[in-house]
């Protein structure tokens, strides 16, 4: 069976010299990634206990399971396993912190145009109601 490699097109069209240049800058980002998830879990933990809050489950954010794909390279599931921690860490902690900008602080923002509307933010509360 023919092995499939995500990466063709990247070996064709750019120099070697550039994927080994990005993979410090990209491999390094491990780093605070799992710094962030440490703090993440500890804060979700401790804090949405004390106050009460409804805690997420974080099973349900970070899949590492291509690495199992028969079809992949070695470094293809080194990647692929990366890829699917970051995305669930940082999928985490977006809905870790709307989870904490509901229970604090449910005012709209005065720009809705300066960030986008996040799902959570449709009850908020209008700015005009506290000034």
């Amino acid at each position: 069976m023919k092995k499939i490699s995500l990466y063709q097109d990247l070996k064709d069209s750019r120099p070697s010299y550039k994927l080994l240049l990005s993979m410090p800058f990209i491999y390094g980002m491990i780093i605070p990634i799992v710094f962030l998830d440490l703090g993440l879990e500890l804060y979700h933990q401790i804090a949405f206990r004390l106050y009460g809050m409804k805690r997420l489950n974080r099973k349900a954010y970070i899949f590492l399971d291509r690495h199992h794909l028969s079809k992949l390279s070695s470094i293809e599931k080194v990647n692929c396993t990366y890829c699917g921690y970051a995305n669930g860490v940082f999928a985490y902690a977006r809905d870790i912190s709307a989870e904490t900008e509901k229970y604090w602080c449910a005012i709209k923002h005065a720009d809705e145009q300066a960030l986008e509307v996040m799902p959570h933010e449709e009850d908020f509360f209008d700015q005009e109601a506290f000034v």
